[in-house]
Order: C-alpha cells, then sequence, then structure tokens
C-alpha cells in the first residue's frame, strides 16, 4: 500500500496550490470518495476512496461506466491527504500540471476491512454520491505494467445502465473539458459526449401499493397535513425483566443511534432524537426512503452498523459515522406514526408495525423491518441473552404513540449497564495525560435539578476519546463538588467538577456498599444525549431494585467464607457463591476443576492472546467479555498489542496456572485464546472450523459432517483435530507449523468453508444469516483472522450444566451424544483415565497454507 510519502515526493508545496500532505481529517465525519476530472498532458478522471486517514487513488482514463460489462482500466496511483477531496482549480507545476474539476463526492461503505480487500486485489463497495450510485467493484488485474492496474466494475444492481461518466458532466466540466481538446479527435469526443445528456441513473420507487388508502382506513386513522419538521418520538422506560402476557410484542434492542425520518413532497429530513439533522451523515438511508416512493410518511427507528451474525454493532456505527470505518449501515424500522396524509399515532401499535412490514416489503437493503415476537416475553429476553443481544424492548400491542416516556415501551437490557451525567474529572497519573477518570452522577429523584456521585470511570476510552475529553474539560471546573456526596472518597482529592454537561453510558458490575458503581467501565459517550434526557427518565419512573434470588432448590442457604486458598496459591474470595445456579456449582467449585485439569489446559492458552467472559455475580446476572488489562491483576501477562482500528491496547494472556486461577477470582468462567502467540501475533498457528448446527438437525448429521472436513482436508494434505465446543457443535482444527499470516489464513478458511457449502448446499452453509439456516450446518470460519478468538480446549462454559470444549481422538467421535458431553465433573475423571492428551503431537505437525487457496479455486 503507498504512504503519503510518494505524494509528498512528487511535489514542490510552495510552488503547486495542492494541499500539503500533512493535513489530517478531522475524523467527525463519515468516510467520503471523491472523483476528480483531471486535464493534465492525457485527460482521465481520478477514482480516490479514503481509507483511514488518506485517499487511496486509480487514474480511470475514461472513466466510470453505469454499464456493469464494462470493464474499466484504473491504473493506482500514490496515495493522496483527504483535504485533496476539496481541491479543485488550475495545477500549474509539477507532473500533474493541468485543471482539476470535481466530478462527484459523498461516502462509501463496504462489508469488512478495506485494507484486507485491497491487499487481497478485489474491494466490494457502495458508493452514495450525487452522480456515482450503488454497488461497484475494484479488481487489480494480472497484467504486468508500470503502475498496479485495476478495473472499475459497476455491479448488477437497480442503478446499472448505458450511462458513461462524460454524459453525465455539468456545464462547468463540459467547458473545461472543451478548453482542454487540442486535437480534432478530441474535440469530436467531447461533442459526441456532450450531445448525449443522459442523466444520473435513479434507484427504481417503489410503487406505493394503495398504502394511502389502507393507512387511511386503520381504526384511529386521522387526516392530517405533512410536515418534514422534527417531531418528538416515543421512549422506553428501564425494567429488569420483561412483562408477561400476550397483550405485549418483544422486539430487539438495537445498539445503534434513534433516527426520525419526515418525508413531505417526497422530500426526506432524517432527525436526531434531540433534533439534529442527519441528513449529510446518513445518505445512504435518505436515498433507500426516496426509493420507496412516498410523498409523505413519518418513520422511527435506530441506524445500526450489522456486525457478521447480523447483530447491531455500536463500536462499528461509531467509527463508520467517524470516518475510521466503512461499515454498511442500516436503518431498522419499528414504527409508522405517519403515512400519505394519514395520522397514525392514534392507531394501534401491532397495526402500524403490520402497515410497515408491507411498505418494507421490497425496500432497499439499507432498510430493515425490525420484526417482533408476541407474548412469551422471558422466553424471547432468554433467546435475546443467549444469542449476546443487548436486550429487547417490549411494547403494548395497541398503544397509541405517545412522545416522551411512558409506561407502553420497556427496555429491558441484558447487561447492566446505564447512563450518567459527567460531573467532573481527577488529575492524570502516571503516562497518562488530561485526567486520570470521569465523575459520574444520577439524578437525585428526591431533589430537583439535584444529582448524586455514583462513582469514577477511568477505563474503556479510547486514544481519540481521550484527546477529545481532554481537550473539552482541560483546566475547566472548581474544587468544591456539584453535586451530593454519599460518602467522603480520599480518592477524589484533587478533582475537579464541573455542571452536569454530557452523558457518559456506563458498564459496571452492582452497586457498593456506599451506593457507587462497582467496577465501571466506559461503553460510550453519549453525544445523542444531554443531562436532561437523563433527569426526564430516572425521575418519571426511577429504576428498578434488583430482584433478591431464593436459594437454589436442594442446597441450604449458608454464610459464605471470605475467603479460600486456591490450588496455585491464589486466594478465592467467596469460595461459597454459587456460580452455577441451575446445578449449584461454586466459585471454588470452579477454582478446583482448573487446578485439576490444569496441566492438559495451559498449554492451549499459555503465552496467547486470550479472552475471558466473566462472571462476578454467576451465570444467573451479568456476564460480560473481556480481553484488555484490568486493575488488580498481578499473575496475568499483559502485552501491547495493535487493534484492527491501528491502536495500541494491553492485552491480556496467561503466563502459568497462578495466571488461570487469578482470572477463575476475578470471576472468569470461559477462557477464549487466539490463534496465534504473544511472540508471534501476526502469524496463525491453528486454523478452526466451528460446525454450528441448526436447531432441527439431528446429531448424527454433526458427525458425519465432522467426518467429511477431516477427509476434505486431508485430500489437500492438512491433518486435523477434534474438539466439541461444550454447546452444539464441534471444531476441526488444523494445527499450522511454522504458521501462516493472518490474511493467507483467513482466504484460506473463507475459500474452503465456500467450497464445501457449494458441493454440499443441503448439508452445509457458510454464511452467517440465521434466517437461511434452517435445517443446515453453518459452517464458521469466521474465527480465523487476527484479534479472532475460539474456545479453548477445557474451558468451561458459562451455561446451564458447567459444559466443557473438550478435545478428542478422532476414533471417540462415533460414542458421542452431543457437542456438550463433558462437564466440570467428568471432565476430570476422562482425563484421569487417559494416558495421554487427545490432541499429544499437535505441535509437532509441520504442515501450511501455501498455494491451498489456489486449489480450491
Amino acid at each position: 500500500m503507498n504512504s503519503l510519502q510518494d505524494y509528498r515526493r512528487k511535489r514542490d508545496f510552495s510552488r503547486t496550490r495542492e494541499p500539503a500532505a500533512d493535513d489530517v481529517p478531522a475524523g467527525d465525519r463519515r468516510a467520503i470518495f471523491v472523483v476528480q476530472l483531471h486535464h493534465a498532458s492525457r485527460r482521465h478522471f481520478d477514482f480516490r476512496l479514503q481509507v483511514g486517514d488518506v485517499l487511496k487513488s486509480w487514474a480511470v482514463p475514461k472513466g466510470p461506466s453505469y454499464d456493469p460489462q464494462v470493464k474499466r482500466l484504473a491504473v493506482e496511483v500514490e496515495d493522496h491527504p483527504v483535504s485533496y477531496a476539496d481541491f479543485e482549480g488550475d495545477i500549474e507545476h509539477g507532473y500533474s500540471k493541468g485543471h482539476v474539476d470535481r466530478f462527484d463526492r459523498g461516502v462509501w461503505t463496504t462489508q469488512g476491512d478495506a485494507e484486507a480487500q485491497l491487499r487481497k486485489g478485489h474491494l466490494s463497495f457502495e458508493l452514495f454520491g450525487k452522480r456515482l450510485k450503488g454497488g461497484w467493484r475494484l479488481v487489480r488485474s494480472s497484467r504486468r505494467e508500470r503502475q498496479p492496474a485495476w478495473f472499475l466494475i459497476k455491479a448488477k444492481d437497480a442503478f446499472a445502465g448505458d450511462v458513461e461518466a462524460d454524459d453525465l458532466l455539468d456545464a462547468k466540466m463540459t467547458r473545461s473539458t472543451r478548453e482542454a481538446a487540442k486535437t480534432p479527435a478530441a474535440r469530436a469526443a467531447v461533442k459526441q459526449s456532450t450531445a448525449r445528456k443522459k442523466t444520473v441513473p435513479r434507484m427504481r420507487k417503489l410503487p406505493r401499493l394503495h398504502l394511502a388508502r389502507a393507512a387511511a382506513a386503520l381504526s384511529g386513522a386521522q387526516p392530517a397535513v405533512p410536515s418534514s419538521k422534527f417531531f418528538k418520538p416515543e421512549l422506553a422506560r428501564l425494567r429488569e425483566s420483561p412483562p408477561e402476557g400476550a397483550q405485549w410484542l418483544h422486539e430487539v434492542k438495537w445498539d445503534g443511534y434513534r433516527i426520525l425520518a419526515a418525508i413531505a413532497d417526497g422530500e426526506v429530513k432524517l432527525w436526531s432524537r434531540n433534533a439534529l439533522p442527519w441528513n449529510d451523515k446518513l445518505p445512504d438511508v435518505v436515498q433507500s426512503l426516496e426509493s420507496l416512493g412516498l410523498h409523505s410518511a413519518r418513520f422511527d427507528g435506530e441506524v445500526v452498523a450489522l456486525d457478521a451474525r447480523g447483530h447491531s454493532d455500536f463500536n462499528g456505527l461509531q467509527q463508520t459515522l467517524s470516518g475510521e470505518a466503512q461499515l454498511p449501515l442500516v436503518y431498522m424500522l419499528f414504527d409508522l406514526p405517519y403515512l400519505e396524509g394519514s395520522d397514525l399515532s392514534r392507531v394501534g401499535l401491532l397495526e402500524r408495525k403490520q402497515l410497515l412490514q408491507k411498505l418494507l416489503a421490497h425496500a432497499p437493503k439499507h432498510l430493515g423491518f425490525s420484526t417482533h415476537a408476541i407474548g412469551d416475553g422471558k422466553a424471547i429476553f432468554r433467546m435475546a441473552t443467549d444469542q449476546g443481544l443487548e436486550g429487547i424492548v417490549s411494547k403494548r400491542i395497541d398503544a397509541a404513540y405517545h412522545p416522551g416516556r411512558g409506561d407502553d415501551w420497556l427496555k429491558i437490557k441484558r447487561l447492566e449497564s446505564d447512563e450518567f451525567a459527567v460531573v467532573g474529572y481527577t488529575p492524570p497519573k502516571g503516562s497518562r495525560s488530561g485526567f486520570g477518570s470521569l465523575l459520574l452522577a444520577r439524578p437525585d429523584p428526591h431533589v430537583k435539578s439535584g444529582w448524586i456521585y455514583v462513582g469514577r470511570v477511568g477505563t474503556g476510552f479510547s486514544n481519540e476519546q481521550l484527546r477529545q475529553l481532554s481537550e473539552a474539560i482541560a483546566d475547566k471546573g472548581s474544587t468544591q463538588p456539584t453535586v451530593k456526596l454519599a460518602a467522603i472518597d480520599p480518592l477524589l482529592r484533587g478533582a475537579r467538577w464541573v455542571r452536569p454537561a454530557a452523558v457518559a453510558e456506563v458498564y459496571y458490575r452492582g452497586i457498593g456498599n456506599k451506593n457507587l458503581l462497582r467496577q465501571p467501565s466506559l461503553k460510550t459517550m453519549r453525544t445523542d444525549k444531554t443531562p436532561a434526557d437523563l433527569a426526564d427518565s430516572d425521575r418519571a419512573g426511577g429504576k428498578p431494585k434488583p430482584a433478591t434470588k431464593a436459594p437454589i432448590a436442594g442446597r441450604k442457604p449458608s454464610a459464605s467464607k471470605p475467603s479460600s486458598r486456591g490450588s496455585a496459591g491464589i486466594e478465592i474470595t467467596h469460595p461459597d457463591r454459587v456460580v452455577f445456579p441451575d446445578d449449584g456449582y461454586t466459585k471454588q467449585d470452579v477454582a478446583d476443576y482448573y487446578a485439576s485439569i490444569m496441566k492438559w489446559f495451559l498449554p492451549g492458552v499459555v503465552h496467547r492472546p486470550t479472552s475471558v467472559i466473566r462472571c462476578p455475580e454467576g451465570t444467573a446476572k451479568a456476564c460480560f467479555f473481556q480481553k484488555h488489562m484490568i486493575q488488580g491483576l498481578k499473575h496475568v501477562g499483559s502485552a501491547e498489542l495493535k487493534e484492527e482500528s491501528g491502536a495500541l491496547a494491553t492485552y491480556i494472556y496467561p503466563l502459568d496456572a497462578d495466571s488461570v486461577i487469578e482470572l477463575v477470582q476475578f470471576g472468569v468462567l470461559e477462557f477464549h485464546p487466539w490463534g496465534s502467540t504473544i511472540a508471534q501475533p501476526d502469524l496463525a498457528d491453528r486454523v478452526v472450523f466451528d460446525l454450528d448446527p441448526g436447531d432441527d438437525v439431528a446429531w448424527p448429521r454433526v458427525v458425519a459432517a465432522a467426518r467429511l472436513m477431516r477427509k476434505l482436508l486431508a485430500q489437500l494434505g492438512l491433518e486435523s483435530f477434534l474438539r466439541t465446543t461444550g454447546g452444539k457443535g464441534l471444531h476441526v482444527v488444523v494445527p499450522l507449523n511454522p504458521g501462516c499470516a493472518w490474511p493467507q489464513v483467513k482466504d484460506f478458511a473463507q475459500a474452503f468453508a465456500a467450497t464445501v457449502a457449494q458441493a454440499h448446499p443441503l448439508e452445509f452453509i457458510a454464511t452467517a444469516t440465521k434466517a437461511q439456516r434452517g435445517g443446515k450446518i453453518y459452517l464458521d470460519y469466521l474465527r480465523n483472522s487476527r484479534g479472532a478468538t475460539s474456545v479453548a480446549s477445557y474451558s468451561l462454559r458459562a451455561r446451564s450444566g458447567a459444559p466443557v470444549a473438550m478435545p478428542l481422538r478422532w476414533s471417540e467421535l462415533g460414542k458421542l451424544r452431543s457437542g456438550r458431553d463433558f462437564d466440570i465433573r467428568s471432565a476430570p475423571k476422562r482425563m484421569a483415565r487417559l494416558r495421554s492428551d487427545p490432541w499429544v503431537g499437535i505441535d509437532d505437525v509441520r504442515q501450511d497454507l501455501n498455494n491451498m487457496t489456489r486449489k480450491l479455486r
């Protein structure tokens, strides 16, 4: 990949008007694309995509074509600074001398890592500009050229057509082209292209399906004048458990930004929940709503970025909106309070949603319908928890749409998290600059405009957040608290206090005896909310108190011992705390299990970056993923590793038995290591395929699938090993020695999974879409990229029954009854009977993936 050094080397900035190479984008906008018409010695179009802090650039001599059958040559040139997107005018000096017009500009998206796709030589993406729209591809050519050659190709979609870039020139660009045409042939080409007068292809507007008549016929619908102005949204109250009964429907709680859409006279306006315009941030959503062909409407929904599992990814959304990533966004719609001249706010929710579903039946992919289930709220919440979702929103099916917060909408969160006002900060310590931690407060329910201090949060901040917050609060505040302090905290000496001005969403693990948050960690800064929003929410209803749980059946309640000594010499506090409530297993049982299995367990995790699942209060309460170093760990290794965003983060990894038992003391139940070591994090020594059967797949089919996988891998010359997951399926693991680069491993895993799924379409599927997986085995290859993890051999799973992920000999496969045949009791007994590890010799197998991906294609 090029750097800005080439850009800088080729230009004399004392003689050119082009922007200097050290201009850095602000990081508060989405990743852009720009196409510039450049009248250099040879007229061409410069096609540029923002990837990180630079514009990746290609020279396209004939310009982009909307015809999918046309492959336009695109010659890769040096990276340009993002500020170059604003450049127009004459370049009077240098190799790029000539006139530049801006042909188009907008945002772009791609599913996955843009840089990885470019390294692979095939980038699929979407453009959202005024002239260039829809899907496109850049494919690297095998032709040997002085500069890397690519082809720019239009995807077959709603925007495809017989249109060329020259057909779309405006008067200014046409004049520049005409002035630059110095030869008769060039002038003839200009005359021919400008005579066609074709327009930008448009997405076909969907038929309105007589929805105006259907809306007007609903009970409670009333005629109303359309408006594209902001309307106040209905808000949900926080509750600990979902309501029961058939009068409630339950939706996924999407982890994104609430967006309100209003259409009048066909014009779309997007608003945040605080009445801020969002059209510029979401041109993809605007274009998709325009394609519905509506004259007037109002929509309520959440804009999300979806991960490979189809779950909303809030970090991915934030990174996309700030330009750090280019993920596709989806507007998940869950309400329709107005449609085509009819106010539907008094119509029952279920009828509104049924009409909305009809409207979205053929909508573009950037508009999604938020599906729901009626009744059995506990089962729906349990399902959401099992799938790792943030929670659910429960709504009365017959309720009207009321602005503000009421009891018709309830939100139930899986993770214990909440939003607090920032009321101050502590000074920084050590190498940290700006501040040490943020001081948090919640509204005082008994005092109007009053706030109560709830604790400090100093972890979970990205480097960019630290920088921005430090600049915002630098030298501000006073030494006098602006909130009520429930207790004197000596750690607040030197703190600076400010009036509530920002909102932080924080994870925490219960409330301590001084009514302070336990183990708080920042989830995100909620720039879409203000402290006034918190006051409205909490004082309107207050948060429910946590429910107390009854003693486990069959066990006598007893006073918990204050501590005991773990087998590795680590103190285990609260050893009698029940962590598997359905089975009665305690924290001490967990420590004893790992101590008994330690010599088998350690080789799979030692010196590997390891994510863990912590359940400090047991599996019945909130569990959470932890991969970064936390305060208090003394026996666990830590290493600075580069994350996908490019930032450095401190990862944890086990050093020895003490590390494992110390993590158990911190509430860890599961261990999920990388497929590489701390010493060589960029070199994978494992490939893991997860065979995840659908609910209606019988176990013998999973067994047969694993055997087929082994056979197909063997045909490629690869030896494989077998492991139960402690869940529904099996892992087939391929060792690599001396190892392979992660991009190579990822390409192979994807190609192998796709090949198997194509050859056996009735048995396997290689896509993560839940709706397509019925009756099939999902061949999950997504654990094979840098930073991805899979459960360790012998690790417990935080599930009922305390199952264990167990390595097996292939000869044992036929004896298995399920993927959770072994548990906290049977696993140590099994290993005591065996003379050697089932995976003995795995580290001595010498094999790699060289030429493997090519064999599959």
